[in-house]
């Protein structure tokens, strides 16, 4: 199963978002995302979090939180389990990303943005900071439905656990 983490880094009202638009063959080129990546061997989850958000802003984030998990039985031919943080701290400043462009936006702007049909469905969680849990179907990149909810941070970790289990 791939592993990969997606972080949202607020400041005040607002949100780092990153506008896919400079990579080669991105399968996200032209959507809006938080921050993160692939989780590579001998990598936890917080340690890939905090080094993607790094290479991909120049951000050091400071005690990031789990608070959802996104569980996608086949997007891109693939299984895949997408840890979601959000970060309220961090040091250093935004430098330029390689893969797009980085704006502070306001959180009530966020939904209007051209995101991932999932996306759409657990952002507000993000958003309202509420610990979740979602499970996603695609057919390669056609987005077939999906149901998220709101856990407690106890649920979080079974429903991860789960996942692993299984593969």
């Amino acid at each position: 199963m791939l592993e990969t983490t997606l972080c949202y880094i607020f400041k005040d009202e607002k949100v780092l978002m990153l506008y896919r638009n400079k990579k080669e063959k991105d399968v996200h080129e032209g959507k809006w995302n938080g921050l993160g990546g692939k989780v590579e061997a001998n990598e936890t989850t917080l340690e890939c979090v905090i080094r993607e958000v790094l290479e991909e802003s120049g951000l050091k984030i400071i005690e990031p939180s789990l608070i959802g998990a996104c569980f996608y039985p086949n997007f891109n031919g693939l299984e895949e389990m997408m840890y979601v943080y959000v970060a309220k701290q961090y040091k250093g400043k935004i430098s330029e990303c390689d893969e797009g462009e980085l704006h502070w936006m306001m959180k009530n702007e966020i939904m209007n943005l051209n995101v991932w049909e999932s996306d759409r469905l657990f952002l507000p969680y993000v958003l309202n900071e509420d610990y979740f849990v979602a499970q996603f179907q695609y057919d390669e990149f056609d987005f077939i439905g999906g149901e998220c909810k709101v856990v407690t941070p106890l649920i979080l970790e079974k429903f991860i656990e789960s996942k692993k289990r299984t593969v």
